[in-house]
């Protein structure tokens, strides 16, 4: 296995309260702090941890989005990545990128760059989506492994232990293939500050969706984006006679 592409997303950091924009059309995000898309440090965590085994020789970190994605793409390198791809989408155009489109993109690149294995974060916390590594491995017609909580490599490919809703599920696989890390795949670690300033002199190329011949003309309009509703205070009531009438009174039953 010679090498391993890395998807990080820019996302608002996890610790920041979201707030919708007063005009309803998406979230504030001018003036709020972003991070790297935590799934995505362990998938970053997962792919150095390869290599330092020699398991595989170079490790490409990929971001899409506006200007600066390139944050993201760094962070990587000072963990360990040892280049960065920056496909650049203006923020208006980025708004409404979907995860065909990125899964696009990143087959794309990870054809052109002779890639042995994508791993993507399993979802990024800003959408949820959980469509990316599932679309790029269908895109690329490669086996795919997703949830992983475990990755082990063999003489015929790899064996992948997946979270699933009753356990863990272990699947076999070859290579190439494409795998979303889970929550319990690794813990990530913290780029030091000479790794910091290393990563500011590795190499991190530009490009354009269009330079890579992907259309990403949007496929939906955001209608309205509006805060979940106010929860409402509970009652106590005196017996179940009164817990259904009051069940019925607000149209539940």
């Amino acid at each position: 296995m010679a090498r391993v592409l890395v998807g990080v997303k820019r996302v608002i950091d996890y610790a920041v309260k979201v707030r919708v924009k007063p005009d309803k059309t998406g979230v504030v995000t001018q003036g709020v702090k972003h991070s790297m898309n935590p799934f995505d440090e362990i998938a970053v965590e997962e792919a150095v941890k390869m290599k330092e085994k020699k398991l595989a020789t170079e490790v490409i970190a990929v971001s899409v989005g506006p200007a600066q994605s390139a944050e993201v793409i760094r962070t990587a390198m000072a963990m360990g990545a040892d280049r960065g791809v920056h496909v650049e989408v203006p923020q208006a155009e980025y708004e409404l990128l979907q995860p065909i489109h990125i899964s696009k993109i990143l087959a794309k690149l990870a054809l052109d760059e002779k890639a042995d294995l994508v791993i993507l974060g399993k979802q990024a916390i800003d959408d949820d989506a959980n469509q990316t590594a599932q679309m790029t491995a269908a895109v690329l017609n490669w086996p795919q492994g997703t949830f992983c909580n475990k990755i082990e490599k063999t003489d015929a490919g790899l064996t992948i232990t997946r979270e699933i809703d009753g356990g863990l599920e272990t699947i076999k696989t070859k290579i190439p293939a494409v795998l979303s890390a889970d929550l319990r795949l690794n813990t990530p670690r913290y780029a030091t500050l000479p790794n910091i300033m290393k990563a500011k002199k590795k190499p991190l190329k530009k490009v354009t969706a269009k330079d890579l011949g992907i259309d990403t003309t949007p496929r939906i309009d955001i209608i309205s984006v509006e805060d979940p509703p106010v929860r409402q205070a509970g009652a106590t009531v005196a017996d179940v006679d009164a817990l259904v009438a009051k069940l019925k009174e607000g149209g539940h039953i």
